[in-house]
């Protein structure tokens, strides 16, 4: 496949260039990370970097990877390696080596996402209407764990409560943000390069300590109110973890970690 239309693989169109990144982490099974691939590769416009972040995997995972980049001829795509724990650490890891190919728009998934088609395009249309922060829009995958339904709007209506939380947890009010709380799922968001590198980027943590998405997104209140909810930005998100610690555990976890399983990391 072409960078853009009309222009050939490895070049680069007169745009701002993008970068799509995605931390991974054990996802070498049946619906991990290579569907998560296909899903980036079948984009309709696929003028995008590609970053892959092996936080430490022990199961195959960046082979996985390599495989695909050979068999499709990504030249623009690659693996980076990230041993210390942690989606934050792992997608920091991730943005920075995209900024050091060029990039100037940064997206981010995680590989147990599906982003439809038009995603890339649709992030595109997000920055040109002058957000420098992009918070997508979460509907759930329903290959991977059988999702009636009923069970797909009681997820719904979970995102919704977790939102609207959101707006109201003391921990997202501070006289120094200069706009509202906006959930911004780390597994489907947008940033600017200049915004990201001005906010600190995504805190080096493990996600059993703090939700990097949220820090990320109260770090850029308090520089700019060029931030939104784009809902035409969406994927399919895995819901594996509602499924393996039910609907109250799970909305416990996000709500400051009121829930805290042993085991976060649900494959």
């Amino acid at each position: 496949m072409s960078d853009a239309p009309g222009t050939p693989e490895g070049t680069t169109a007169q745009r701002p260039r993008l970068a799509v990144v995605v931390p991974a982490l054990n996802e070498a099974h049946d619906h991990g990370i290579l569907r998560t691939l296909e899903a980036l590769h079948a984009q309709e416009d696929d003028d995008f970097d590609l970053v892959v972040v092996d936080n430490a995997s022990t199961d195959g995972t960046p082979d996985v990877v390599r495989k695909a980049i050979a068999e499709w001829g990504r030249l623009r795509w690659q693996v980076v390696a990230e041993p210390q724990k942690g989606t934050g650490a792992a997608a920091d890891t991730g943005m920075r080596a995209a900024i050091s190919l060029g990039a100037e728009l940064l997206a981010r998934t995680d590989a147990d996402c599906l982003p439809p088609p038009g995603w890339t395009r649709a992030v595109r249309a997000a920055f040109a209407s002058g957000d420098e922060l992009v918070a997508g829009r979460l509907v759930p995958r329903t290959d991977d764990v059988p999702v009636s339904r009923f069970q797909q709007g009681v997820l719904s209506f979970a995102l919704w409560a977790s939102s609207t939380f959101g707006k109201v947890r003391p921990g997202n009010q501070d006289a120094g943000y200069l706009g509202p709380y906006v959930m911004t799922p780390g597994c489907n968001m947008a940033i600017t390069a200049s915004l990201y590198e001005r906010a600190g980027g995504f805190p080096r943590t493990r996600i059993e300590d703090v939700h990097e998405d949220r820090a990320l997104v109260n770090a850029v209140r308090r520089l700019t109110t060029r931030y939104a909810e784009h809902r035409e930005v969406w994927v399919r998100a895995s819901t594996r973890r509602v499924h393996a610690w039910g609907l109250v555990r799970t909305l416990g976890w996000y709500a400051d970690h009121r829930y805290r399983p042993e085991l976060v990391d649900i494959r």
